[in-house]
């Protein structure tokens, strides 16, 4: 009889984390696309948009943010006709210039209210922010609900400038204020590539109100720890710097860099970063 209640004991011990993830996990994603360019020969857009799009639909993305993504390639994305999404150009707030898109899946979750904002002194308007230089950069975000769970929650994805210092520094402080004006205190969901490396103010600026997935995952992070490959195959990827970050409503139960490839080239020049969440 003690073994009996011992072994029924360890069966429901056992089964604790499965029974919590049955709470209808998502899989979000945070995904880099290498804009459209002629210049990147073998590696441009069109000879490898097939392997973006089969990489998302194998590993079966619910929500995913896409960076540097022109017009044209958010269009070949939504041809995988289960995804829609929302997002604007960075140059006029249309479908000029670079785009922070946001994909999720139609049949899954409906969009509530969505919005951008420009990373600069006047983020209501298209425009170079402080130090930047070469681009204006811009944060898309959307609220929706979950069909499934009929629960709420808000989605932020961006991409902070690659060469202003007091652009990326300045940016986190705006992210963090964003956030907090747009979302308040519901759930959150922020991904983006931030061309920061965890030490840096920025990254820890945003940690004062979202989690890093990375550190806070259930099982221990899978992949390499950077997310920067240069399209080489043999890329030491030391440096993380695509992120997503949640609130403390989500539960994250897996976290990791993919490092799918085909005929050693990479999909794209970042690797995609994936985790499964569910909401408490």
């Amino acid at each position: 009889m003690r073994l009996t209640i011992l072994l029924l004991l360890g069966t429901l011990l056992m089964a604790q984390p499965m029974l919590a993830q049955k709470s209808e996990p998502i899989t979000v994603a945070t995904y880099n696309l290498r804009y459209n360019t002629k210049n990147d020969g073998i590696n441009a857009w069109p000879n490898r948009k097939e392997n973006v799009k089969a990489l998302i639909r194998f590993h079966e993305f619910d929500l995913f943010g896409t960076q540097e993504g022109l017009r044209d390639q958010l269009n070949d994305l939504a041809e995988m006709s289960e995804y829609a999404f929302i997002g604007a150009g960075r140059d006029d707030g249309k479908e000029a210039g670079e785009h922070s898109a946001i994909f999720y899946r139609k049949d899954r979750f409906k969009v509530l209210q969505s919005g951008n904002f420009w990373l600069s002194e006047t983020p209501d308007k298209p425009g170079k922010g402080w130090d930047a230089t070469c681009c204006n950069r811009i944060s898309s975000w959307a609220q929706f609900t979950d069909l499934k769970t009929k629960k709420n929650f808000y989605f932020f994805n961006v991409h902070f400038d690659h060469q202003g210092v007091e652009a990326r520094r300045q940016s986190g402080k705006l992210m963090v204020t964003k956030i907090k004006e747009i979302a308040k205190a519901e759930p959150v969901i922020l991904t983006g590539d931030f061309n920061s490396t965890p030490d840096t103010e920025q990254i820890q600026t945003i940690k004062t109100l979202l989690s890093d997935a990375h550190d806070v995952t259930a099982m221990p992070a899978y992949g390499p720890e950077g997310t920067f490959n240069s399209f080489k195959f043999d890329a030491p990827m030391n440096n993380r710097i695509d992120y997503i970050f949640v609130s403390k409503s989500f539960k994250v139960w897996k976290y990791g860099v993919l490092t799918d490839a085909k005929e050693q080239r990479y999909p794209s020049d970042h690797q995609p970063v994936m985790v499964k969440v569910t909401m408490n």
